[in-house]
């Protein structure tokens, strides 16, 4: 490495191309950026006093590029956004001495800006990547912007181009406020320096890039140029395009979490942060080419999930645009393989796959009514993929929902018919419209926009009710409006929600417009009512609850494929497996086992014992904790990457690369009841993990 400070113009100078390669990010910067830099470029220009002011560095590797060339191309790693604005900033004061008739113009383009005895490309001292280098060039030679120009780009060359129309300042003036800049000229060796490492350190902060422009140069910045070439054009950028060129860094860096969720055996779900960490561990000794077609495959599927308008299949959409009204994204693991089973490999049918959508829709609603915290369902969704049976697909996800408990469940018709009658809905915020129109187009033909309309309280919002709703409401009316106010029994949609107002409920029936007068088929039963009161709210609360069962469906299994699947799930590999198979579970050994049972059991309903013929299982909705009887102990294995395992005590063993039994990378053993202590510290670790605590 040679680094040595520089003058920015003198670094321009003579013959070169700096050449930002296809794996770096466009160009981002906005007019802040652009503001600050003109605001510097102003003060060193007229303060005597101020010799120089640096701006940053310029990495580049300076040997090793595509081919041989008449000029030195310089690969930059570090230093685009810079060399790309002030280049913009050049060009627009060139138009502006050309404008005022300034000879230094041509000179200054073809001191700073062109290679002037080159022809095609290598004209440019600087070029750019893929989506931004036609705006640039065209901006250079003053050509008219086609139709695709980058924003970025234009906007920031017009900014630069206004700023210098209007100021009052000589252009020799801003002239020498640039020729004050100077950088860090950083030169690298292909063959001695590791341009990935220096990349990394110089971004170390994680405030300049995404995990996505980290991952694509983590993994493009290595290769040759010809496999570099290949892999951005057929898969890098179409995904790019894909994902939307504003909307890339934060999409990909979802997407990617979710890619890394799913090829987890455990289902672990990496924070937003750590995403390119996890990814550089992952596609450890992976080919690379193969890698990232992986990728692009999984992001199409991620793609149609986010984005259902772009799905051919418009019942799909819909159920998909449903579904992310919800915000449901931490379902997207699940979902995405889902796609793949329907789309990639036909292990999944379209009938099973709108299927498991719809269920997915009702799980997440019937959560939210019967008022079951959210935080569970992120490691739900991410961990349901290890109870899938992809020979009997629909019915094993079915069976897994059915048998999700505690905090998990899923609210099956009673639990679901009784709450949805007294919820509050209306404070549900995006989903009260979600409810109403589903409610309201349910096997309709001729889809109503709710959004067109307004929700309005039957019994009026206003707690200085009317004589006449007082006394249609009785004696006890405050305890009766404070009570269903805003549960579904006292809500509907009008178009009218100004006129009817407080008003009471014969006039909101009868006025033009009313509930006698609408569209609205919740209103139909409104329109033969006399009047409004605490059995008319529950009669129409008890109706729209037997419509909610339907639409939001519970997960319906045969009896027989229900108890095959509970049979084979309690004897696991081997049937009528008890703790009398186990040969040194007796004795001291037996004792042990009874007491340590016991506090894995109270650490919630939900959790299961499943004997098997090597261990005997504590599971959720996956092992926590294996553990095998032997002759003087009980050895355990915790379902835990071993470096994630909190141990202060030091007696967990590694066993990642070693045989064994039981599920994760660390075992460690008891021998007395004075164990079990730290042995539940170790344990709950494990449990809290895929009992879905740990939060994103």
């Amino acid at each position: 490495m040679k680094a040595k400070e520089t003058n920015f113009l003198e670094f321009l100078r003579g013959p070169k191309q700096l050449v930002i390669p296809i794996y770096q990010r466009t160009y981002s910067w906005t007019r802040k950026q652009c503001q600050q830099l003109w605001d510097d470029m102003l003060r060193v220009a007229t303060r005597d006093d101020i010799p120089a002011h640096f701006i940053g560095s310029v990495v580049y590797i300076s040997d090793g590029i595509y081919q041989a060339t008449s000029i030195p191309r310089l690969l930059v790693i570090d230093g685009q956004q810079r060399l790309t604005t002030l280049s913009l900033l050049l060009s627009a004061l060139a138009k502006e001495m050309d404008t005022r008739g300034d000879s230094d113009a041509k000179r200054l383009r073809n001191y700073f800006l062109i290679n002037n005895d080159e022809e095609n490309e290598m004209r440019y001292k600087l070029i750019l990547t893929r989506s931004d280098k036609d705006t640039y060039i065209q901006i250079i030679e003053g050509i008219k912007l086609d139709e695709r120009h980058s924003p970025h780009i234009h906007e920031n060359y017009q900014f630069f181009e206004n700023l210098i129309r209007s100021n009052n300042d000589d252009l020799n003036t801003l002239y020498h406020g640039i020729s004050k800049l100077v950088i860090v000229d950083v030169s690298l060796n292909r063959d001695y320096d590791n341009p990935q490492l220096i990349f990394e350190s110089l971004n170390s902060t994680g405030l300049d890039l995404s995990q996505a422009d980290l991952i694509r140069n983590f993994i493009l910045m290595g290769l040759e140029g010809a496999q570099q070439d290949y892999l951005y054009s057929h898969y890098w950028y179409p995904m790019e395009h894909n994902f939307g060129h504003a909307q890339y860094s934060e999409m990909f860096d979802r997407f990617m979490r979710d890619y890394l969720t799913i090829k987890s055996e455990a289902g672990e779900i990496p924070a937003i942060r750590n995403v390119y960490s996890e990814f550089k561990a992952y596609s450890r000794g992976k080919n690379v080419n193969e890698l990232v077609e992986d990728i692009h495959t999984y992001s199409r599927y991620f793609i149609n999930l986010a984005f259902p308008d772009r799905i051919a299949d418009k019942e799909i959409a819909t159920i998909l645009y449903d579904i992310n009204t919800l915000k449901v994204d931490v379902a997207y693991p699940l979902l995405i393989e889902m796609y793949h089973d329907y789309e990639e490999t036909g292990l999944l049918t379209r009938e099973g796959f709108i299927e498991i959508l719809l269920l997915v829709e009702s799980y997440v609603l019937r959560r939210a009514i019967c008022g079951i915290p959210a935080n569970s369902m992120n490691k739900t969704f991410a961990t349901l993929k290890r109870s899938i049976r992809k020979d009997d697909y629909l019915n094993s996800v079915k069976y897994a929902l059915l048998r999700l408990s505690g905090y998990r469940r899923f609210p099956l018709d009673e639990e679901f018919w009784h709450t949805f009658g007294i919820t509050d809905v209306y404070n549900l915020r995006l989903r009260r419209n979600y409810i109403l129109s589903k409610l309201e187009n349910h096997n309709r033909k001729e889809f109503v926009n709710v959004e067109s309309y307004t929700i309005e309280h039957i019994m009026p919002q206003n707690p200085k009710l009317s004589e006449e709703w007082r006394a249609a409401l009785g004696e006890n009316w405050k305890e009766l409006h404070h009570k269903y106010l805003h549960t579904i029994g006292n809500l509907t949609l009008t178009g009218y929600n100004p006129e009817l107002s407080d008003k009471p409920f014969v006039f909101k029936r009868d006025t033009e417009g009313g509930f006698a007068d609408s569209p609205i088929r919740l209103n139909r039963d409104l329109a033969h009512l006399d009047t409004w009161n605490e059995q008319q709210i529950c009669n129409r609360a008890e109706h729209l609850a037997d419509l909610a069962i339907q639409i939001w469906a519970e997960p319906k299994l045969p009896a027989n494929i229900y108890e095959n699947y509970l049979r084979t799930e309690t004897t696991d590999e081997v049937v009528g497996y008890t703790l009398d198979n186990y040969e040194y579970l007796e004795g001291d050994i037996l004792d042990l086992y009874h007491a340590l049972r016991t506090r894995i059991f109270n650490l919630d309903s939900s959790v299961r014992e499943v004997f098997t013929s090597k261990y005997i299982a504590f599971k959720t909705i996956t092992n926590f904790v294996d553990i095998q009887p032997q002759r003087r102990r009980l050895r355990l294995w915790i379902n835990m990457r071993f470096e994630d395992v909190n141990d202060p005590n030091g007696i967990c063993r590694n066993v990642s690369a070693v045989g064994h039994y039981g599920n994760g990378e660390a075992e460690f053993g008891i021998e007395r009841i004075s164990d079990i202590e730290y042995a539940m510290y170790l344990i709950r670790q494990s449990f809290d993990f895929y009992s879905d605590e740990a939060t994103l």
